[in-house]
Formats: C-alpha cells, structure tokens, sequence
C-alpha cells in the first residue's frame, strides 16, 4: 500500500468513527493529489446496487473563494429540497426590509395544504408563525409550509418560482432555474454544484442572524417534535447547517457549512445512492480539505448584493452541461429519506422521460434575465413628495409600524404601497422616524393620528395584504 499524509489518514479514520463507515478502513489509498485521491475515494464509497443517480460533488473555501475539491461540478442536476435554501433566502430578505416579522402569520392556502409529504399538514385557512415557518422548512422540510411561503412573498407559487430565478442570476448562479418552492419533482428545476455553494454562501454571508436556523436540531410544533433531516449536525465537528434533498432523479442531496476555529468550508454532495453514503461521501469531503482552508479572509463580498467573493479556480469555462435523465415520480416520493430507510424502499415505480435540452436551459437563463429586468422596472420609483423625518413627539393618538429600513427613501416607499392597502388608514398621518442602532441607523415606517380602533383595523388589513405590522401609542 502507498503512503499518505497522516492528515488524510486521519480524516478517513475520523469520517469511519464519526459515521460508523467500516468499510471506509478496507478502502485502497493512493498517493497522487487531494483531489485526484478525493475523486477516486468519494466515487467508489457511494456505490449501491440497482439506483445510480447523478453525481456531483464539490468544496469551497468560503474565505478565498478556492475550489478545493470538484466532481461535474458545472452539470445540471436537480436540486429536490436543497430548492428550500432559495425559498428561505427569499424569506430572510422580507424579514430584513420589515415587511415581515417572525411572529408574522402565514396562512395556508388550498393550494400550500395539498403538496405532497414531506409536510405538516396543516389545513386550509391555519395559520403558522414565520419563524415556526423558518424551523419547519429547515428540520421537516415541509413543503406546504414552503409553499405558503412562496405565496406569503410572491404572490403565487408560480410568481414566487419567478423571483427565485431571478434572485438566483444576481447571486450569480447562472445555471440555476426554478419552478416551485418546495423541490417536488419538476423536470425543469435544475441547478449545479457549483450554483448551490454559491448559494449557500450568500445566505450564510448575508443573513447570518437568520442563517442559525439552519442549525436547528429539532422542532417541536403542536407536541409533535420533528428532528432535522441532516444527520451530520452535532456528528461532524462544526457544522452549522444547512440542507438535504432527495427525489428519485436527484439522489441523496446534501449542501453543509462547517466551521472550525477561523476556517470555513461550503460542501456539496448531489445523487448520493443512499442517505448513510451520502452523509459518509460528505464527512470523507470535510475531513480530507477543512486543513487546506484558509484561516484569513481574504476576498471581500459585495455590499450592495452582499455576493460572496467570486470563486477562484484554475478550471476552465465549462462546456454547455449535457442534458440529464429525468425521472417521473409520484408525488409523494418526494421526501428527504433519512439513513434507515433503505434506497430501494424510497422508489416508486418510475419511467425515463425527456429532460431538458441545453437549448432548453438557455432558454430559462434568457427567461430568468428577462425577469431580473422586469422586476427592476417594476421597482417603485422614489416619491417627490418623500414625508421627511420627524419626531414621534408631534404625533398624537395610537400609531402603527409596518416596517424599518436603513434607507428613508425605502421607508417611504413602503408607507406609499401600504396607504392604499387599508381604508383605515385615511387621515393617518404617515411618517419616518430615524433611530440609531447599534450597528447604524434605521428608519421606521409608521402612521400616526388613529384611534386605536382604526390602528388595529389597519394593522389587519395591512397584514391580509402582506404587510408587517403593529400599533403602539405616542
């Protein structure tokens, strides 16, 4: 046998102890590079009979922006319920501009109420909290609750799918498309390896108040108490999130962030044959690259975006992605399987269908930046007649707040698109006040002059249209 560095060495014993992965200890080391070693070990410990999806693996330094370890990184595969992390991306930044909060009610819908498991299975007209909302996309990753998200933001599930794509090309995940909130299958969802690290950077770098629940072991909702999908929280040192998947054209799925001391990497494992191969596929990644992360930042991200820094690599532009084998499920094989459940067991019946051409994605990536334009000129342009800031002690009576911003032209924004929202609110008063924070200033969105009847009038109206809300007296 040839020699290896006690590091790697050391890695493969940690990810067999971590995981119960004996077989891991008979593999055949060689002693070429990391990842030529990573390409040839990770390949063959996910081998299982009879179920061959996909694979796609890849690992980022989230410092440097370096590729670390890349397996078809570029290829289009299906993302199944990794598609959530867009979902609560498009939540966290209603939360940031105020237009939520996380003791906000979701309603359910018919529509959210009748995807298909994994779910909670609330009826129509119920109602959960955002951040239940948030734990029950993150631990059960529950696709009605997904789905009332979507139509919570955007409207519709299908306008929401809209937005996703857009947001996806301005994080710069060009081969990205989606077309539901949930990753039930759809031939036409599709994503890369590389597109979801991306991803999973932009939120944890942006929302990194928000991104925790992304390390929520369990949750408890109506006394029933639903632990998370990823098995690997709490079993490999560090890792603080953040999402599985699985349907039967995309294999075992699993995005992961893990932090040791000032090192970070972003790892990403996509057509595991089974949950337990796919997690040990995932801890061998970890363990064989988190030394050769850098401790220093080194890139900065995007303010404007909050982008992470582009990711450096000396691999060349990839050729147009071949086009993938699609498969025709039933509904309810949608559904994050957890390490007992045998591969076989979690497949339906199932018949090869056409997939998506690279015409076909070409396409979506024109369709998506047509509606990134779309949705800039649909943008409210700022109003002249902006109210300025003032004292909250010229405003008599009960007022309400629907929101705060780091920006007042943001702020009056939003008082321009609720006034029409509430019939209440006529002969309220609307205003900006300024507020210092700890980390700067904010503007809060507020209307004054209401009894308190009208402000709770309002305040009901506003939230059936979207809107954040509360009373509070002068």
């Amino acid at each position: 046998m040839s020699m290896v560095s006690a590091a790697a060495l050391r890695g493969r014993v940690l990810s067999a102890l971590v995981l119960g992965g004996i077989a891991a200890a008979g593999m055949v080391l060689d002693s070429s590079s990391a990842e030529a070693r990573g390409r040839k070990h990770h390949k063959r410990s996910h081998a299982a009979v009879g179920y061959t999806p996909p694979f796609s693996a890849m690992v980022l330094d989230a410092n440097t922006g370096r590729v670390l370890y890349a397996d078809h990184e570029n290829d289009l595969r299906h993302p199944a319920s990794v598609t959530k992390v867009m979902t609560l991306y498009m939540l966290f930044e209603q939360l940031e501009k105020g237009r939520f909060s996380l003791d906000d009610e979701i309603q359910i819908s018919s529509h959210a109420a009748s995807m298909a498991p994994s779910k909670l299975g609330l009826s129509p007209g119920s109602t959960i909290t955002v951040e239940d909302a948030i734990k029950a996309v993150v631990t059960k990753s529950a696709n009605d609750i997904a789905a009332a998200i979507a139509e919570a933001v955007g409207g519709t599930e299908e306008r929401f799918a809209e937005m996703m794509t857009a947001k996806a090309r301005s994080l710069g995940m060009s081969r990205t498309y989606y077309a539901n909130a949930s990753g039930l299958p759809n031939p036409k969802q599709v994503t890369t390896a590389r597109d979801l690290i991306t991803l999973g950077r932009s939120i944890q770098e942006r929302f990194p108040r928000y991104y925790a629940y992304f390390s929520t072991h369990q949750f408890t909702f109506r006394g029933a108490t639903m632990g998370n999908h990823n098995h690997l929280l709490g079993r490999v040192e560090g890792m603080d999130g953040i999402k599985t998947g699985y349907t039967n054209a995309s294999g075992f799925n699993l995005l992961t962030s893990v932090k040791r001391g000032n090192r970070r990497i972003f790892s990403v494992v996509l057509g595991g044959k089974s949950a337990a191969g796919r997690d040990r596929i995932m801890a061998g990644l970890i363990e064989d690259h988190l030394d050769s992360a850098s401790p220093n930042k080194t890139m900065v991200a995007d303010a404007t975006e909050a982008k992470p820094a582009p990711i450096a690599t000396a691999y060349a532009a990839p050729a147009p992605a071949p086009s993938i084998p699609a498969v025709v499920e039933k509904p309810r094989s949608s559904e994050d399987r957890t390490a007992s459940i045998p591969p076989k067991a979690a497949e339906p019946a199932r018949k090869v269908a056409t997939a998506p051409t690279t015409a076909q994605t070409r396409a979506a990536e024109k369709q998506a930046a047509k509606l990134a334009k779309a949705e800039a000129a649909k943008a409210p342009a700022k109003t002249a007649k902006a109210e300025p800031a003032r004292q909250t002690a010229s405003m008599s009576g009960t007022m309400i707040q629907i929101g705060a911003s780091d920006q007042m032209g943001k702020a009056n924004e939003l008082l321009a698109k609720a006034r029409g929202k509430a019939p209440a609110l006529a002969g309220a008063t609307p205003f900006t006040e300024k507020v210092k924070t700890g980390s700067g200033t904010l503007y809060r969105a507020r209307f004054a002059g209401l009894t308190e009847t009208k402000a709770e009038a309002a305040c009901k109206s506003l939230k059936r249209s979207g809107f954040s809300c509360f009373t509070t007296k002068n």
